[in-house]
């Protein structure tokens, strides 16, 4: 591709980049030159022993790494990074309390305002406290510590003391309903549950006494029970437990100066995490996430990828039931200063996170891209009066960051920050495709493939694809691959879920394709555009069509706030049904549908097409935002959700069940 990118490094970036500065270490460690990201992207796929082995050495991770950087590398699954390394998570993350104990760690708000800070000294000094009160409650390496928690002060606290006990940690939103929690937490059987006892959305308070009561007794496994109120912090609603022992949140880390914090080792490959899958198609899977991978892999995309530093400002829209919490709380590994927010990213007013961004000086700032579009739906411009002198980076994940996205946020929000979408997912805790602060950014494109993920694009029998649209695969092991899946003894269903499709590859299931463009230095850059999970690929008359492809032209209309497209089975093939949810005050019409088609015929194909286009009112979306086209899809064809309860918004299921229009 040759057109012009919408944002480049200038020299001075370039040379002050995390990357360049790693890139002139690691050619004088081995004796070559590394004087731009291919040639630093080409050795850490051809050498990923050495380049993991690198990332923890310039890094100075605190631990004792072993001389075995890894054993059966060739073997997907079967790698084991680091066997006889030990570590302790919370540790690494906590290293700033000793070298920057004044620096702000994490500054919490919600949408009352500013809630609380906490510097380096006083974080570590509420995890000694409370890891101090989960010894005191029987809590061991390896045990589990659940959580129902606002994105707050709370969960960062209760997360490093479990980490720093060897513990083993897993969370969730409160917004989770009572049986999408148990599907999770009974698979785990957690020791102690740390717990919100409600929360603030939208302006409205929400109880949850009642359903906490419920998922206690529901949980035999659990001894203690921690609750905070997020709302006021002076205080905790009381709960009413009969099955376990009922600890307050204020009591559970009141400091104490005799208590000095302990960090257990262990081994590199013991669990740290347990995050879910969707489970839109039955029971979530408990992915487990290992200690080591997870450090070596956050610590590469926050400093290589993100350009973190110690005292960045660093902010992530999200809950604490999506893989991106876990993701951007690492920070503190690199001593970033971390803008925590709980509640609606549009109250108390519309550009309310926008302003929080110029309010807190964020350099790097994240949502999802249904964020993004959302706020250009609702015209919003808040570069117009106060730029966004402080914002270098913008992240975007969760789904495609359509190109149109791209102007919006070069046009109206940042226009000299670079714009990274990143892809990945919950699989992995961590990202295939990143940003990089020495490459150009084009037009609906991630940067690049991140350093040491070995990932290509190919066709459904395997063959690599130097063009076109393909399977994301990734060739070669990497250290945040999952440890194993929770009670799979046998280790199928991890190999069902990622290996079955193509023999010791990884197939992530993210449609999409790669593009080339040929820098000033001479040096190639691999652009990724992803079009959709390869599950919900379009098939009419047996062309393949990702859903992103359709998304971004027909969220182009004005009256269009979002959409939904799946492949309905009809007279021996497959037509496109497109769902659309109109702007309010806006009535579907036949001139409506027409422009739409127009508009989807005119800038990609005729197969693009859809063959219905029918309003609905809402769409169904996970919990992390993702919209759910299998379970619309099964519904459509008579079938049934098996898990409503991963379903943010599981009544909308019902506005496509016996639609007559689908039966013509």
């Amino acid at each position: 591709m040759s057109h012009a990118p919408l944002w480049a490094p200038t020299q001075d970036q370039i040379d002050q980049a995390n990357i360049t500065k790693f890139g002139t270490w690691l050619g004088a460690q081995h004796g070559i030159y590394l004087d731009n990201y291919e040639a630093i992207y080409n050795w850490s796929i051809a050498h990923p022993d050495l380049f993991w082995s690198a990332i923890w050495e310039y890094y100075d991770v605190i631990g004792s790494r072993s001389a075995q950087i890894v054993s059966e590398i060739t073997q997907m699954p079967g790698a084991r990074w680091f066997p006889q390394a030990r570590l302790n998570f919370a540790e690494n993350m906590l290293r700033y309390a000793k070298t920057s104990p004044l620096l702000t760690a994490i500054t919490v708000f919600n949408e009352l305002g500013k809630q609380c800070s906490y510097t380096y000294k006083e974080l570590q000094d509420a995890v000694a406290a409370l890891a101090s009160t989960f010894k005191d409650n029987g809590i061991q390496k390896g045990d589990r510590i659940a959580a129902i928690t606002t994105n707050s002060e709370h969960a960062i606290i209760g997360m490093l003391a479990c980490a720093s006990l060897g513990a083993v940690w897993s969370s969730c939103s409160p917004d989770f309903g009572e049986s999408g929690i148990l599907d999770r937490f009974s698979q785990i059987e957690p020791k102690l549950l740390i717990t919100c006892t409600g929360y603030i959305y939208a302006g409205k308070v929400l109880s949850l006494a009642d359903k906490i009561s419920t998922v206690v007794d529901s949980l035999p496994s659990l001894q203690a029970v921690i609750s905070f109120n997020p709302i006021d912090r002076d205080t905790s609603h009381i709960l009413t437990l009969t099955t376990a022992k009922h600890l307050d949140w204020i009591n559970a880390i009141k400091s104490n100066d005799k208590i000095e914090l302990h960090f257990e080792e262990v081994d590199f490959n013991d669990p740290l995490y347990i995050l879910y899958s969707s489970g839109t198609t039955g029971k979530p899977k408990c992915i487990v996430h290992g200690v080591g991978g997870t450090l070596l892999q956050h610590i590469k995309e926050l400093s290589l990828h993100s350009d973190v530093v110690e005292g960045t400002k660093l902010f992530y829209f999200t809950t604490c039931g999506w893989m991106m919490w876990n993701w951007y709380i690492s920070g503190l590994a690199l001593g970033a200063s971390l803008v925590v927010y709980d509640g609606s990213p549009f109250h108390p007013e519309k550009d309310s996170l926008f302003s929080l961004a110029k309010a807190e000086d964020i350099e790097v700032f994240g949502a999802s891209a249904k964020y993004f579009a959302a706020a250009e739906k609702f015209g919003l411009k808040p570069n117009k009066d106060h730029p966004f002198t402080s914002l270098k980076a913008i992240l975007s994940t969760g789904s495609p960051l359509v190109p149109e996205s791209f102007d919006y946020l070069y046009a109206h929000v940042a226009p000299h920050a670079r714009v990274s979408s990143i892809s990945g997912g919950t699989d992995i805790v961590s990202c295939f495709a990143l940003g990089v602060p020495t490459l150009p950014v084009y037009r609906g494109e991630l940067q690049a493939p991140g350093l040491g993920m070995d990932i290509a694009f190919v066709d459904e029998s395997g063959v690599e694809l130097e063009s076109g649209k393909g399977e994301l695969i990734c060739r070669t092991s990497f250290p945040s691959m999952p440890i194993y899946f929770w009670a799979d003894e046998s280790g199928q269903r991890y190999k069902r879920a990622y290996f079955d499709s193509f023999e010791n590859t990884w197939a992530h299931g993210d449609f999409g394709e790669q593009s080339l463009h040929v820098l000033s230095d001479g040096s190639v850059q691999k652009g990724i555009m992803i079009h959709g999970r390869s599950d919900a690929v379009l098939n009419p008359n047996g062309v393949r069509i990702g859903t992103a492809e359709i998304y971004r032209q027909v969220e182009q209309i004005d009256e269009v706030f979002e959409s939904l497209a799946i492949g309905q089975k009809w007279d021996g093939d497959e037509r496109i049904i497109l769902f659309v949810v109109l702007m309010p005050e806006v009535r579907f019409s036949e001139d409506l549908s027409l422009r739409i088609k127009q508009q989807i015929r005119n800038n990609t194909s005729p197969r693009h097409v859809p063959s219905k286009i029918i309003a609905v009112s809402d769409i169904p979306r996970t919990r992390s935002g993702k919209i759910v086209e299998l379970a619309v899809r099964s519904v459509v064809h008579g079938g049934e959700v098996k898990n409503n309860e991963a379903i943010a918004n599981p009544a909308a299921l019902d506005l496509f069940k016996d639609i007559p229009e689908l039966q013509e």
